[in-house]
């Protein structure tokens, strides 16, 4: 069955060559030609690598505070020493706190989108581990959710900070920011995003490590990056 294309979609894809990749201060360009929305899209890095994904130690996961930001905040709640408290929430923690806040969300509250803690906040957070894991919600020094500096870590969530693994077929997926964006801006975030990447390379990785890239907007065909 052949999939209609849409008028949006074709306009985009008019007289360009698609299978041509692009530096990329040029394909920053083009995602933000495409035609816009009545919402403003959010712009995505996908970054196909040559790990193998039955390897944990080949595995990519971690997080980053991109120079930009990415044009959204986020609600994040602070497990943290009762002293600290007020300062987290100064950084933007909608909640902060230890015992009361752990009792609090093992009631049923779950209005955040990151949960951070600090490290000696740990012992009591992980009663919340059958609550919290399963959405992804679980503090973690993998991803930069458990750290010593509380508020530093909830500004940076509160701004927006990325959070980032590979999927199975070994891709990294992650936002850099909105078509809105000035171009710079966008290009200084993906450049500062895979410079991470490419930090990250497992030294077990055998190959090529950045196999392909491609940039897109939430309604926009991807656009290849140059290697």
């Amino acid at each position: 069955m052949l999939r209609t294309i849409g008028k949006r979609l074709k306009a985009d894809i008019e007289g360009w060559d698609r299978a041509k990749a692009l530096p990329l201060n040029e394909a920053v360009e083009k995602v933000k030609s495409f035609k816009k929305t009545k919402f403003d899209q959010s712009i995505e890095l996908c970054i196909h690598l040559g790990i193998d994904v039955k390897q944990a130690d080949q595995n990519i996961r971690g997080s980053i505070a991109l120079p930009h930001g990415i044009g959204k905040s986020k609600r994040v709640v602070a497990f943290c020493r009762e002293d600290v408290a007020p300062k987290a929430k100064e950084a933007g923690a909608v909640e902060a706190g230890g015992e009361e806040l752990v009792k609090k969300v093992e009631e049923g509250w779950m209005d955040f989108d990151v949960a951070v803690a600090s490290p000696d906040m740990m012992r009591v957070v992980s009663r919340l581990g059958k609550t919290l894991g399963p959405k992804g919600l679980m503090p973690s020094p993998k991803n930069g959710t458990v750290a010593p500096d509380v508020p530093t870590t909830v500004k940076e969530y509160a701004a927006g900070k990325v959070d980032f693994r590979n999927d199975t077929g070994g891709n990294v997926h992650a936002v850099i920011g909105k078509q809105s964006f000035d171009a710079q801006k966008l290009l200084e975030n993906a450049q500062a995003f895979l410079t991470h990447i490419e930090k990250l390379k497992p030294a077990s990785t055998k190959g090529v490590y950045v196999k392909k890239i491609s940039m897109s907007g939430t309604m926009t065909p991807g656009v290849l990056v140059a290697l």
